[in-house]
């Protein structure tokens, strides 16, 4: 844990100065400060006392709790650099280097802590009784994409009244949303019945692939990379209430988070997540995740003089002619 907090922390001061000084990253940046000075005060106690190991798991849950908000409290930092300084390609560079490391760093933490403070509470989940910690060694990757669904479905039927149903299909498996729902309901709805969201679960001796289609009509092939930035969302951005949680808009929306830190969770584990889009059509996404335990080691950036210089290098100019305008819209343009 300090290890991990002291990494991240060194990269945070790595960030441009005009992100840095932004009243949400200050924020954050107080926030490890404070659960790193919690960590140290544990680093020359003895392990095996029970009173100790108590403070411990009561400091870990205090610390879990104060970063809950974290990834909309950071995006907010973002929201605010870019309202007061715009564009800089340079420094959106830089963001979002930090930003996958960042958020994966956060992502390793919450796993230590969630983990340590189910072993070592005392009960069991009589929900899940055969859990180790938070692992689930029989783990059906068909509920929880049926659980996944079920829980988007509930959103999407309260926003928009209607959501598309799901068809799975497991190949060679043992028991196993660029929202696919919103895409879907927003592009058919003059339709008297949404096309259906279909998944594919397929084990191999490496991989466990899980391929989610949609007919949301799809996105350009320019915009697929961009789907994965911070910097970018199809959505309206949400405004922040109180304790930095999202109170206006589509549910099923947001900062344009979800896309990239589905893909860091996948990344966490050593897989990957992939979109391929047939615009006018629908879109196809692709998590790939490993088919072994024995595989699926922590994946966890590290701060030295390589990551260092990812925040000093400036952006070239690129040895590709590309457009010079945007694509125009062909349903509107007028021959004179």
């Amino acid at each position: 844990m300090p290890v991990r907090l002291s990494n991240i922390m060194k990269e945070i001061n790595l960030l441009p100065d005009r992100v840095l000084h932004t009243p949400s990253v200050q924020l954050v940046q107080s926030w490890y400060v404070q659960s790193l000075l919690d960590i140290m005060e544990f680093l020359d106690k003895d392990p095996e006392d029970q009173t100790t190991l108590g403070q411990f798991t009561n400091a870990l849950v205090t610390i879990r709790n104060r970063h809950n908000d974290v990834v909309p409290t950071m995006a907010q930092g973002v929201i605010e650099y870019k309202d007061a300084y715009g564009d800089d390609p340079v420094s959106n560079q830089n963001i979002q280097y930090f930003l996958d490391r960042f958020y994966l760093s956060r992502i390793s933490i919450r796993m230590l802590i969630n983990q340590h403070t189910l072993l070592f509470d005392g009960s069991t989940n009589p929900a899940h009784p055969k859990h180790i910690g938070s692992i689930d060694p029989h783990c059906s990757v068909a509920s929880v994409v049926r659980d996944a669904y079920n829980m988007a479905k509930l959103l999407c039927d309260k926003y928009y009244m209607a959501s598309p149903d799901l068809e799975i299909e497991e190949v060679n498996g043992e028991g196993l949303g660029g929202n696919a729902m919103r895409a879907t309901v927003e592009s058919h709805e003059n339709s008297p019945r949404l096309p259906a969201i279909r998944v594919l679960v397929a084990l191999g001796q490496e991989d466990l692939s899980i391929k989610m289609s949609d007919r949301g009509l799809g996105v350009p092939l320019r915009k697929i990379e961009r789907l994965f930035s911070y910097m970018y969302s199809t959505a309206p951005t949400p405004q922040l209430g109180a304790g930095g949680a999202p109170v206006v808009g589509a549910p099923l929306a947001g900062f344009g988070y979800g896309l990239p830190i589905s893909r860091l969770y996948a990344k966490y584990f050593q897989g990957d997540l992939q979109l391929f889009s047939m615009e006018g059509f629908g879109t196809d996404a692709v998590i790939y995740l490993k088919a072994l335990s024995t595989d699926s080691v922590e994946r966890l950036p590290v701060y030295n003089k390589s990551a260092w210089r990812h925040y000093q290098a400036s952006q070239e100019a690129g040895d590709w002619c590309v457009p010079s305008t945007e694509p125009k819209n062909t349903s509107t343009y007028r021959v004179p």
